[in-house]
């Protein structure tokens, strides 16, 4: 594989590690909106010195012409998003059993949009992938939610 098509899903990676572990780590007692707002107050700030650096500063209304729709839209899932894992760690979830419901679960439903949204083609293969999916989330809501399950009363 070439550096272009691993350096991308590293940073999201490497992202999404740090993001879940400040959700978790995100004061029980403080309002989750405050706690929004300074992260998007700190992030426009970090993205508008990005942005007016490689746009370079005459092409700044040129290219903020551009934006659409879209960018509205987003900023609601996010803030959706946001106030989601918020919720979920407080409801005491756990990190690493949060991030793979909630990704297995964002991965079947991508694979529906793609197909009805963007005519994507949907495989055997992919639709064995949401079954076994399906399960797996059964699987894990079984472990974390079944008294049989729990296996940490033995410290295992």
């Amino acid at each position: 594989m070439e550096w272009n098509l691993i350096w991308p899903i590293l940073v999201v990676i490497a992202s999404n590690t740090f993001y879940n572990i400040c959700m978790k780590s995100t004061p029980a007692d403080v309002n989750p909106f405050a706690a929004l707002m300074v992260t998007y107050i700190i992030s426009a700030i970090v993205s508008a010195i990005i942005f007016v650096f490689m746009a370079r500063p005459e092409n700044v209304a040129s290219e903020l012409s551009k934006v659409n729709w879209t960018s509205i839209i987003l900023a609601f899932a996010l803030v959706g998003l946001e106030v989601g894992y918020v919720f979920v760690y407080r409801a005491g979830w756990q990190v690493s059993n949060a991030t793979v419901v909630a990704n297995i679960g964002l991965a079947c439903v991508l694979i529906v949009v793609g197909y009805f949204l963007y005519k994507e083609n949907v495989s055997l293969r992919e639709i064995l992938g949401i079954v076994t999916c399906m399960i797996g989330l059964i699987l894990i809501n079984l472990w974390i939610n079944c008294p049989i399950f729990n296996f940490q009363q033995y410290n295992i």
